[in-house]
């Protein structure tokens, strides 16, 4: 091991095969870096909305098609009131461990954490809706040009200052 390497960190070679595959024929793509937005309000005023690509699909909506060539690109919407533990997992990639979210959904969805910091003052409000997307996108062509900017529309219209992106 070099010096100041991560005695825990993954390498390429400790992957199964399928992953290593996956990851070397995999089409990189190169983007150019995009400005982060500058908050309008302290985050102690702003109204904050919760990003998640769990896959998480409330009850009564239509599940996330695991079987679309290059990952369903859509986005589903959870509002508030929503049960965390109601929500369904729809995620086509098993390249994660599940447990953690299993055992506890705030792993990938944390309203409860949100709605304590509300309660404390240490962000305005909690977002009327939130949003969920499928994880494993591999072809993100559709997503960027069709769902992301609707999705955005989302928070627009909730007038969400704030948006928490919490990756799976």
């Amino acid at each position: 091991m070099d010096e100041g390497e991560d005695s825990d960190a993954v390498r390429l070679e400790d992957l199964p095969l399928k992953y290593r595959f996956l990851i070397g024929a995999y089409r990189w793509r190169r983007v150019s870096p995009t400005p982060c937005a500058v908050p309008q309000r302290p985050l102690a005023e702003a109204r904050v909305g919760l990003v998640t690509t769990a896959g998480l699909v409330p009850p009564g909506a239509e599940p996330f098609d695991l079987d679309a060539r290059g990952g369903d690109p859509s986005f589903r919407v959870i509002p508030a009131g929503t049960s965390p533990h109601a929500l369904a997992v729809h995620h086509r990639s098993d390249a994660f461990d599940r447990a953690g979210m299993a055992t506890d959904i705030n792993v990938v969805f944390p309203l409860a954490a949100l709605e304590r910091l509300a309660r404390e003052g240490r962000i305005g409000t909690v977002a009327p809706r939130h949003l969920s997307f499928m994880g494993s996108i591999t072809a993100p062509g559709r997503l960027v040009r069709d769902h992301a900017p609707r999705a955005a529309g989302v928070f627009v219209e909730d007038q969400v200052d704030v948006a928490l992106l919490v990756p799976v």
